[in-house]
């Protein structure tokens, strides 16, 4: 008789390792199976964001930010440093020692809380039956009451630039570049694309990116996109908008890159070319023939709002069900399915997912865009504040960006808060909290901030909505 298990999890990424851990929490005996491993052979939880996502480019973000700052900005500080130069395998060495402690640290958090770990691939096969192939090709089945679904996603790979070991690379390639490539080539001005185009950039490349959009991040609001780009431009990042990549090339050690824009066909050379177009769910080998889980068409597995596939007692959350392709909305999913399953009422709100880039100055937003409230007919106020105007932005050399709240007209209820600035992805959980809780921008405007504070910026935003920001002019006169 196959092994029975309260819960079986597919996958130990952000959605699963979480989802796995807070069943077993709730009493329910839990397994996750997980097929990564490591340049050892080891099994290695964590998924894309521990492995080769969040944390490895966090660090590498970190490490180039401070290699950048004492290159350029700490003379304004009064600190003399000399020649300053990086060790880019000594970077890469840190960036892999911290994966290590964080992924073996998962395997510790499963032990701690009675997780069994099943290594290997998992399937769901039948009615409540989840296959697991380990890594010499074996087979074992086992019964689950309930299953969940933590596949995660992978890159996306477009016809044009087709992956050249070495030379054309997915976001995971780009993290383990031994050296500083002259001329670097990144498809994609999203996330993942400006991330690492940023940290190359710092270190040296002549950094070139190309994005088939005519409009530079859509999803932020336009005026602080607006200057999002002019930031990184002039950190030396040239993004071309409305280029569409149509071909590439490998000539010995070089990519020759085709594109169209607006003044027509054109070709780019770069010793390295980053492929950062998205990523699409993996559920390939997931699931059997013959076990009826619903997908869409663009392959995610449909769900609804608990992440309840159509087939009774299997779930699917994370980067292979909609919504935002983020590690935090996994684990929130994988929190609300093992609440669910356990019996205990549990929701989540999809209009409070908060959203980081990690370039500096950082972009992060949750919530509408202005645009956004317009299109669905909103009429709204905003308030904006610029660290300029800042008192902790100054002494800390960093003045770039703003703040902006997006509030209703009739009721002053919160829409939305966009931060371009440094630390901007850890103030937007202000944001987030104060949507959660159905804040009005009032409720900010009366609430008292610690000073001197870079979050003063979003006190003064909510200040702003009604004209009544004190630390900058307004353009109302105090009610």
């Amino acid at each position: 008789m196959a092994d029975k298990f309260d819960v079986i999890v597919i996958g130990a990424g952000p959605g699963g390792y979480v989802a796995a851990i807070r069943s077993a929490q709730l009493g329910l005996k839990t397994a996750c199976v997980e097929k990564w491993q490591d340049t050892k052979g080891n099994v290695a939880h964590g998924g894309t964001c521990l492995n080769v996502g969040c944390i490895p480019s966090k660090a590498l973000l970190e490490a180039s930010h401070k290699f950048i700052e004492a290159k350029d900005d700490f003379d304004d500080l009064g600190i003399s440093t000399g020649d300053v130069s990086m060790d880019v395998k000594k970077m890469m060495a840190r960036k892999d020692k911290i994966v290590k402690n964080l992924t073996g640290g998962i395997s510790g958090l499963f032990k701690a809380n009675g997780v069994t770990a099943l290594d290997g691939t998992g399937k769901v096969v039948g009615d409540k039956q989840v296959e697991v192939t380990d890594f010499d090709g074996k087979t074992a089945t086992y019964d689950a009451d309930s299953i969940v679904v933590a596949a995660g996603s992978v890159p996306v790979e477009i016809p044009p630039t087709p992956m050249t070991e070495g030379l054309i690379v997915d976001s995971t390639g780009a993290l383990e570049f031994e050296e500083t490539p002259k001329r670097l080539g990144v498809i994609g001005a999203g996330v993942i694309g400006l991330e690492l185009g940023s940290v190359w950039n710092r270190l040296g490349s002549e950094v070139t990116v190309l994005e088939a959009m005519d409009s530079f991040l859509p999803m932020v609001d336009g005026a602080l996109a607006k200057d999002a780009h002019k930031l990184l431009k002039k950190q030396g990042m040239d993004i071309k908008l409305g280029a569409k990549v149509t071909g590439s090339e490998v000539k010995g050690k070089e990519v020759v890159v085709t594109y169209e824009d607006a003044d027509g066909k054109k070709e780019i050379t770069f010793d390295k070319l980053i492929v950062c177009v998205g990523r699409r769910p993996y559920t390939k080998g997931v699931i059997a023939d013959g076990v009826d889980v619903e997908l869409d068409q663009r392959g995610f597995i449909t769900v609804d709002d608990e992440c309840r596939t159509n087939v009774p007692g299997v779930y699917a959350i994370g980067d292979c069900v909609r919504g935002p392709m983020l590690a935090h909305k996994a684990s929130e999913e994988g929190v609300m399915v093992a609440d669910i399953i356990a019996g205990h009422k549990a929701e989540m709100n999809y209009e409070t997912i908060p959203s980081v880039i990690y370039t500096f100055p950082e972009v992060a937003w949750v919530g509408m865009t202005e645009q956004d409230a317009k299109d669905k007919g909103i009429e709204v106020k905003t308030g904006s504040f610029p660290f300029a105007a800042n008192g902790r932005a100054m002494a800390n050399n960093a003045t770039d960006g703003s703040a902006k709240i997006i509030a209703d007209a009739e009721t002053d209820r919160i829409l939305g808060l966009h931060i371009v600035g440094q630390h901007a992805g850890e103030m937007i959980a202000q944001g987030v909290i104060a949507m959660e809780f159905g804040s009005s921008a009032e409720d900010l405007a009366l609430t008292c901030y610690a000073h001197p504070t870079m979050s003063e910026a979003v006190h003064e935003a909510a200040l702003a909505v009604e004209g009544h920001a004190i630390h900058m002019a307004n353009r109302k006169k105090r009610k």
